[in-house]
C-alpha cells in the first residue's frame, strides 16, 4: 500500500477504490467495500481489502457530516457526496462500526503496517475519530 498520509484517502488503494464511486448511484459501491471486510471474520484481513473499507467508512461519515479529511484527495469524493445526497440506514451505520472494528483488529495487516511507522498514533487517532463519526 503506498501511503503518504494517515487519512482515509491518503493511499493509492483508497484513492483507486474512490474511482468506482464516481458510478454509483447508491450506497452498495460503499456497503460492497465493508462486506468485503465482514465476509471471513476469521481470515486474516489484507491491508487493501481493509483501505478500501476505510475510505468507504470516510464516504458514510461525509455523508452524516462528520467527514475527518477534506482535501485535494477528497474533491471528487466530496462532489459525490454532495450529488447523491443519502443518509446512511442504521444498519448500514452499525455495518460500518462492525468494519472498524475488524479492521483495526488484531488479524489485520492495516495496523500492523501503521505500528511499523511514525505515524501509528496518528493513524489510530483517525480511526477513533472515524468511529466517533458513525456512532454520533
Amino acid at each position: 500500500m503506498g501511503a503518504w498520509s494517515h487519512e482515509p484517502f491518503g493511499n493509492d488503494t483508497a484513492c483507486d477504490w474512490a474511482y468506482g464511486l464516481d458510478e454509483a448511484e447508491d450506497l452498495s459501491y460503499v456497503e460492497a467495500a465493508l462486506d468485503n471486510v465482514l465476509a471471513e471474520p476469521d481470515e486474516y484481513l489484507d491491508a487493501d481489502a481493509a483501505a478500501e473499507a476505510v475510505a468507504a467508512l470516510e464516504v458514510l461519515a461525509k455523508l452524516l457530516g462528520h467527514g475527518t479529511q477534506s482535501d485535494t484527495y477528497t474533491e471528487e469524493v466530496d462532489a459525490w457526496v454532495a450529488r447523491i445526497g443519502l443518509t446512511p440506514e442504521p444498519v448500514l451505520r452499525d455495518k460500518a462500526l462492525q468494519a472498524l472494528q475488524r479492521i483495526v483488529g488484531d488479524n489485520s495487516e492495516l495496523p500492523e503496517l501503521w505500528a511499523d511507522s511514525a505515524d501509528d498514533d496518528a493513524w489510530r487517532a483517525g480511526m477513533a475519530s472515524l468511529r466517533d463519526a458513525l456512532a454520533a
